[in-house]
């Protein structure tokens, strides 16, 4: 049973984790082959469903480790009709696979029941294209429907929220947000944003926020950035646009490289995590209202350790 989908604990002032790169870590660290990113494929044997638990404890032994709730998002990104015709899922078995990794995600909450709470199941759904690039575009209720089987199947699980990662244009965020609604669940909408903090699309920040709010009455919970370096995006906080604040999260990437750089890499950039977390709490010194922290490709664990060390050490002092 979902358990905080009338009460998102993390919409309190307290810092809240999130997890990191978990298609990356699987790919890089534990020596997984994902076709097009989907981590829901790991799901269907118990080896795979093993390497998913346990990229999920190391994140619930940092929370308990600082005494913070986490928000621990389901191995989904790719699991929606287009990419799971791909990996030969039925729309019938994508909706079983998604209620799947809600479950998942609700056996490791129970499993640190003793020593972690809040622990937010949140359901991630991923751009029906690709996440760098906002390619060929949907419009609103065209991405409505597409994104509609995900939102249902999420209903129907333990899900507490559903999380748009990596949404590269307004349209699209809005149609999945407005499915979201439709499917009685709290949403949270996470931008990519470039090298110059605007997204994939050319919009800014700003007025991609502002576009979702307007045509969904401000139903997503709050924002997120996501799948860029902080150096990235750290100045458009200061434009003044009030659609900013509602910027509440950070998943950001481990590299400095732009998309396209990261692409063409054959190696894992993990950057630096003290340097991350260092530019973490910096963000947070001076927008405090950045409380969701996480991270996106690269991070592991051990970056957002030290991102919740950095930020913990700011509230101590």
């Amino acid at each position: 049973m979902a358990r905080y989908r009338d009460h998102l604990p993390q919409l309190s002032d307290a810092v809240t984790l999130t997890d990191g790169g978990i298609e990356t870590t699987l790919i890089y660290d534990d020596g997984f082959e994902l076709p097009d990113f989907a981590a829901f494929v790991l799901l269907a044997d118990e080896h795979g469903r093993s390497a998913v638990a346990r990229y999920f404890d190391a994140y619930l032994e940092v929370a308990a480790r600082w005494g913070l709730g986490i928000v621990l998002e389901t191995p989904t990104w790719r699991a929606s009709p287009d990419w799971g015709v791909r990996q030969g899922y039925s729309s019938e078995r994508l909706i079983e696979v998604n209620r799947d990794a809600a479950g998942l995600v609700a056996e490791a909450r129970s499993r640190w029941a003793d020593r972690v709470s809040p622990v937010v199941i949140s359901g991630c759904i991923g751009p029906r294209g690709d996440g760098y690039q906002a390619g060929d575009r949907m419009s609103v209720e065209e991405a409505r429907g597409y994104h509609s089987l995900q939102a249902r199947a999420f209903a129907d699980s333990e899900a507490d929220l559903i999380t748009a990662i990596t949404m590269t244009y307004s349209a699209e965020a809005t149609g999945l947000a407005l499915a979201a609604e439709q499917a009685g669940m709290p949403v949270v909408v996470s931008f990519t944003v470039e090298t110059d903090g605007t997204l994939p699309s050319g919009e800014t920040l700003a007025d991609a926020i502002s576009a979702v709010d307007a045509a969904t009455r401000w139903y997503p919970a709050y924002y997120m950035i996501n799948c860029a370096h902080p150096t990235h995006f750290a100045s458009v906080f200061g434009d003044g646009a009030i659609s900013m604040r509602r910027v509440a999260g950070l998943r950001a990437n481990a590299s400095k490289l732009s998309h396209a750089e990261l692409d063409a890499a054959t190696e894992l950039d993990a950057g630096d995590p003290g340097e991350l977390a260092a530019d973490y709490a910096q963000l947070r010194r001076a927008h405090p209202h950045l409380r969701v922290l996480g991270g996106c490709c690269g991070t592991s664990h051990l970056h957002v350790d030290a991102i919740a060390g950095a930020c913990q050490a700011d509230v101590r002092e």
